[in-house]
C-alpha cells in the first residue's frame, strides 16, 4: 500500500531516468534531475535542524520550483508556496502566520526577501541542491513518516481578508492523484500545459500524475496569458494534449476568435473548474475542437483539489449549467439544507464532502478548522467529520450534480432570494458579450453587471429585462475593455466591488 507521494519518483526514476519530468520555454528537468535534486534539498534541510516544520519556497513559476517542493517533502517538513506576484500583505500575513525558521530562495528572488524583515535561515535553491544526498539520513526520515503528516501548506483567501493555511497530507493527495488520474486518463504519453500558480493546489494536477505515469508537464509562462494566439501556439510548439484550466483562461482565448485562427491543434483531453464555464464560449470550444475530452472539475483546497467530475456528453442551451456530476472515487458528496436535513430533489443544498480527501484543516487556526470541518449531522454513532464548502448545489432531473451558487454569493434583493449566477448565465448568453460578472453593492442595495463585450448598455438592458423577472434585472450596467482576474485566473469580485466605492 502507498502511503507517501514521493513513491511515485522513486517509482518512475527507474523507468524513464532521461525523460523531461518538468519544463518551461527556457529549461527542461529530467525525472533522474528531479529524483536527485529533491533528495539533495532533503538532506541538507535536515542536517541543518529542520524536520516536522513548515519550509517556505518563495521562488519563481519553474520547473525548478517543484523540485523544491518534492525536496522539503524528503527533510520530512512540508511546504509553504509564496511567489512575488502575490499581494505584499498577504505575504506578510502568511509569514506571521508560520514563523518559518527557514525560506528556500533562488538567486532572483532571495534579494526580494530581505524586504519582507525574514530573519530566520535562508537558503539558496542553486547551493543547497549541490549537497551529497545521504541516503541513511532519508531512509531514516521515510520510516518515520505516516500517511497522515502534512506535506504542503497552501493558503485560500478568507472572507475576511486574512488568508487561511489549508494543510494536506500524503493519505488525501495519493487519494486525489489516484481519483483524478483515472479520470483524465493520464499515461506516459500525456503532455500537460500548466495554467495555474505553483502556490496553490490546483497545480496537483499536474505535479503528482506526471510523477507517477512519467507523463511530462509544462509550465506555461505567465505573460502568454495576455496574449492568446501566443498561447495557442506555445501549445502547439510542445504538442500539449491535456490541460486543467480555469474557465476564464479557456473563454479568454474563445471570446477572441483564436480558435479559428490557430486552434490547439493537440488537445484531446480539456478540465476546466473554478468558475461556470458560458455555454456560449463553451460551444465554442467543441465546435474547433470536436474530438476533444470535455470535463468540468469542481471541488475546494480543503479537500485537496477536485472532488466532483463530469464529462460533457450532451449538448446544453444558452440558459442551462455544465453540470459537476458525481464525487470522485472513494468521496461521496452530501446536500444540508438549513436544517442539516437532506433538501428534496431539485432543492438546493449546501455541497458538503465525506472521505479520506478532507485536508487536516487550517494551519495555526483551529477555531476557523472546527467551523467547517465538521461532525456529519446525519451520523450520530460514531466521530465522522465533513468538509462544509458553503457553496450551493441542487441535483437536476439526470440525478446530476449541479452548482448553484456560493453561500454569499445569494443576495435579498426587493423581498427576493436571487442567486448572482443566474444574472451573470443571462448575460453571458447575449452574443455579443465575451464575459460577465455581476456584483451586489450593498450600500446602495442595487446589483451592478459588469461585462466586456460590443453591446451597449441600453441594448444590454432591454436583452436583461427580456431575459430575467424584474426583479433580478441588474441596476446598474458597466462595460470593461478586460475583466480583471486574480492571479489565480479567476475573475476578481473583490477588485469590480472595490471600483464602486
Amino acid at each position: 500500500m502507498q502511503k507517501n507521494v514521493l513513491e511515485y519518483l522513486e517509482n518512475i526514476v527507474t523507468k524513464v531516468p532521461d525523460k523531461t519530468a518538468y519544463a518551461d520555454d527556457t529549461t527542461q528537468i529530467t525525472f533522474d534531475e528531479v529524483y536527485a535534486d529533491s533528495r539533495a534539498i532533503g538532506t541538507y534541510l535536515f542536517n541543518h535542524g529542520h524536520y516536522k516544520e513548515p519550509i517556505v519556497v518563495f521562488m519563481g513559476r519553474h520547473p525548478k520550483t517543484i523540485v523544491a517542493f518534492y525536496g522539503v517533502i524528503y527533510s520530512g517538513c512540508y511546504y509553504v508556496p509564496i511567489d512575488e506576484e502575490m499581494p505584499r500583505h498577504r505575504i506578510e500575513l502568511i509569514f506571521q502566520n508560520l514563523s518559518p525558521k527557514a525560506v528556500i530562495c533562488d538567486y532572483e528572488t532571495r534579494s526580494a526577501l530581505g524586504s519582507y524583515g525574514y530573519e530566520g535561515n535562508i537558503y539558496t535553491y542553486e547551493e543547497i541542491v549541490k549537497t551529497q544526498a545521504d541516503e541513511e539520513i532519508l531512509s531514516s526520515i521515510r520510516e518515520k513518516q505516516l500517511d497522515i503528516d502534512p506535506i504542503y501548506i497552501v493558503f485560500t483567501s478568507g472572507s475576511t481578508g486574512v488568508p487561511k493555511g489549508v494543510a494536506a497530507c500524503h493519505r488525501s493527495v495519493i487519494d486525489y492523484i489516484e481519483g483524478l488520474s483515472e479520470i483524465l486518463r493520464v499515461d506516459e504519453n500525456t503532455v500537460f500545459g500548466n495554467q495555474t500558480p505553483l502556490y496553490v493546489d490546483a497545480c496537483l494536477k499536474e505535479m503528482f500524475p506526471t510523477l507517477k505515469f512519467g507523463a511530462t508537464a509544462y509550465i506555461i509562462p505567465r505573460n502568454l496569458f495576455l496574449f492568446p494566439l501566443k498561447l495557442t501556439a506555445f501549445l502547439n510548439e510542445y504538442k500539449i494534449n491535456t490541460i486543467c484550466w480555469v474557465v476564464s483562461a479557456l473563454t479568454m482565448i474563445s471570446a477572441f476568435g483564436v480558435l479559428e485562427k490557430e486552434p490547439p491543434k493537440y488537445l484531446h483531453t480539456i478540465a476546466f473548474g473554478s468558475e461556470v464555464f458560458p455555454i456560449k464560449q463553451f460551444n465554442l470550444w467543441k465546435k474547433h475542437i470536436p474530438h476533444a475530452r470535455f470535463i468540468n472539475l469542481y471541488g475546494p483546497t480543503e479537500t485537496t483539489g477536485m472532488c466532483c467530475y463530469y464529462e460533457v456528453d450532451r449538448d446544453f442551451g444558452s440558459d442551462e449549467a455544465i453540470p459537476i456530476g458525481k464525487p470522485f472515487p472513494n468521496t461521496e458528496i452530501i446536500l444540508l439544507d438549513e436544517d442539516n436535513r437532506i433538501p428534496e430533489r431539485g432543492e438546493a443544498g449546501e455541497i458538503c464532502i465525506r472521505g479520506t480527501r478532507l485536508t487536516l484543516g487550517y494551519y495555526n487556526n483551529f477555531e476557523k478548522t472546527a467551523e467547517v470541518f465538521v461532525q456529519n449531522p446525519l451520523n450520530s454513532s460514531y466521530p465522522e467529520l465533513i468538509y462544509r464548502t458553503g457553496d450551493l448545489g441542487r441535483y437536476n432531473e439526470k440525478g446530476e450534480l449541479v452548482f448553484v451558487s456560493r453561500k454569499d454569493n445569494q443576495i435579498k434583493h426587493m423581498g427576493h432570494r436571487i442567486e448572482l449566477g443566474e444574472i451573470e448565465s443571462a448575460a453571458n448568453s447575449h452574443p455579443d458579450v465575451k464575459i460577465a460578472c455581476c456584483v451586489y453593492d450593498e450600500r446602495k442595495n442595487k446589483i451592478v453587471l459588469f461585462y466586456v463585450g460590443s453591446v451597449t448598455t441600453a441594448d444590454m438592458a432591454r436583452f436583461m429585462k427580456s431575459k430575467l423577472p424584474r426583479y433580478m434585472v441588474p441596476n446598474v450596467l458597466k462595460i470593461l475593455e478586460s475583466m480583471p482576474l486574480t492571479t489565480n485566473g479567476k475573475l476578481d469580485r473583490m477588485a469590480l466591488k472595490s471600483s464602486l466605492a
